[in-house]
């Protein structure tokens, strides 16, 4: 697997490393018992790594992907800077056939990375959205969430939802950065991310991101334009669909400063997909030491959902598409009117072989030599997990403290921790939900602008939600183009066939073989207004 790593996580952990150190060394390098320590903080380093799983990119199916995911609470309490990605995938544009001109010019933040040159084809444009905890999240509540997330421009800035970043700022991206168009109108898409119903514990989330031809392909006067809307489709108990897409120009916009690109974008590239990985990016810990100069070291209890045979399984079902799949017949509608279902087509799909990769997990950048006497990650029957052994540690959760060994970590039991390093009763800091994301009061936001007056709703995380029904059209990611009234109108008919013919009810994704689906928050689901029934979606403009 050629393993794509979120370089922006990294480069936010080492910023924060360097303001919770004081700008010194690495708070690994203390030996301050924890009776005399702050309370842990985001930047030290518990867990960090990939428990990744592998799949053999296939050239004829590079237009989508889907796959389920288990979803379940990986902490008993919300931590504070807290920040795993559950299992997930990278989809990166297919330049297989370009082998010298960086993608990624000069300036740009990914170009400063020479280990991932000379093309910088991994770090160009991504499409990883999926899963997980985010240090940046305003909100948590204890489950993960699920938030879209894309790189469209070598990590200069990201896109996670119709008017927000990756969780990075309360304000909403400028009007040249908007990205995404909310699709669904019976679903919310915060920007704080998606919330989910109760406390799930090894349910399942089916999500995809298809490529679709929701527009043509044209030239904007200055590059030509693909055709590929990348959509996000998702399949739980109680919402399955199409929730929202990256426009093409997205993707282009790079190549209309750097012609060196045109055309390489995911506007117009099918897509590579080479497995995924659950990255851990950002665990608090406490670190002691005893009476003989002994170092040791508390992480938080990570706990996984065990079966009765001591396996986790976490992703499965893993599928590749080609045009054949939905593509072809969404373009057959919007040209000759022959309606698309909206199922996947089995004859446009491919079930990859999945392969496990022996989990590459650290504490405090330290190897934990023993650690697969605790726990391996395993692969079977298109099924990726972790299994645990026979070990003293218990089935289902990772160790929580280790005693240091020169480079290594060893993980030890609770009751070989000395008393007098207190590391036992020590407890980690708890989230404190605080912060909010506001919409400008001008601008595309406002011009056209929503169509009816601000709604509030309160979601699971404890946040309040105000939204507007906006004309799809109207959106405000729209408001950026200088597109023709004739090209907003076919887009605009289509939105409203897809409103008309594909339910939240019915099956997009092939349905999983076993397991149940988790819920979405309930408070996330909506229902036009009188004579928006069609046409029309719902767009948060605030989350506090």
């Amino acid at each position: 697997m050629k393993q794509i790593v979120c370089v922006t996580c990294l480069a936010m952990l080492t910023t924060l490393l360097i303001s919770c150190s004081g700008g010194g060394g690495s708070s690994s390098e203390t030996n301050t018992p924890v009776n005399q320590t702050q309370e842990a903080r985001p930047g030290f380093k518990g867990y960090s790594g990939y428990i990744g799983y592998g799949s053999q990119s296939n050239p004829n199916y590079g237009m989508g992907v889907s796959f389920y995911t288990a979803v379940w609470k990986l902490t008993d309490t919300p931590l504070y800077g807290f920040q795993i990605g559950l299992p997930g995938t990278w989809i990166v544009p297919d330049n297989s056939d370009n082998i010298s001109v960086p993608l990624c010019p000069s300036g740009t933040l990914a170009r400063s990375w020479p280990e991932r040159g000379p093309t910088w084809d991994s770090v160009f444009q991504t499409l990883e959205g999926g899963l997980g905890y985010w240090r940046g999240n305003k909100f948590r509540y204890g489950p993960p969430k699920f938030s879209m997330n894309a790189t469209p421009q070598c990590y200069d800035y990201e896109i996670a939802s119709p008017g927000w970043s990756f969780f990075y700022s309360d304000e909403a991206l400028s009007e040249n950065l908007l990205g995404i168009a909310q699709l669904s109108n019976r679903l919310l898409v915060p920007p704080d991310a998606l919330t989910f119903e109760g406390e799930p514990n090894g349910e399942f989330m089916g999500y995809a991101y298809m490529a679709l031809p929701l527009t043509d392909a044209y030239n904007n006067g200055i590059v030509d334009v693909g055709g590929q809307s990348w959509t996000s489709f998702i399949n739980t108990s109680n919402f399955k669909g199409p929730i929202a897409f990256y426009l093409p120009e997205t993707w282009s916009k790079l190549s209309e400063t750097y012609p060196e690109i045109e055309g390489r974008g995911l506007d117009n590239r099918a897509g590579v997909i080479n497995g995924g990985a659950m990255e851990i990016n950002t665990v608090p810990n406490f670190e002691a030491s005893s009476a003989d100069g002994t170092r040791y070291v508390k992480v938080p209890k990570l706990k996984f959902p065990v079966n009765e045979e001591g396996r986790a399984a976490l992703v499965k079902e893993l599928r590749y598409y080609n045009a054949d799949a939905l593509y072809n017949d969404v373009l057959n509608w919007r040209k000759n009117n022959v309606l698309a279902s909206g199922t996947f087509a089995t004859i446009g799909t491919v079930i990859p072989n999945i392969t496990y990769n022996t989990p590459s997990v650290r504490v405090y950048e330290r190897r934990i030599p023993n650690l697969s006497s605790v726990f391996q990650s395993y692969a079977d029957n298109n099924v990726f997990g972790i299994t645990w052994g026979n070990s003293d540690f218990e089935a289902g959760s990772f160790p929580e403290y280790f005693r240091m060994d020169g480079n290594d970590m060893l993980p030890i039991q609770e009751s070989e921790v000395p008393a007098e390093t207190r590391l036992v009763e020590a407890t980690f800091s708890t989230e404190l939900n605080e912060g909010s994301y506001y919409s400008p009061a001008s601008g595309v936001w406002v011009t056209p602008g929503a169509a009816t007056t601000p709604i509030s709703v309160t979601l699971n995380d404890g946040s309040t939600v105000i939204y507007a029904w906006y004309r799809f059209i109207d959106q405000p990611v729209f408001g950026q183009y200088n597109w023709s009234n004739a090209k907003k109108e076919a887009l605009q008919s289509l939105i409203e066939k897809i409103h008309q013919e594909w339910g939240i009810n019915q099956s997009y994704i092939p349905e999983p073989s076993s397991g149940n689906l988790v819920n979405i928050d309930i408070n996330l689901l909506v229902v036009p207004p009188a004579g928006m029934e069609v046409g029309y979606v719902p767009i948060v403009i605030e989350q506090y």
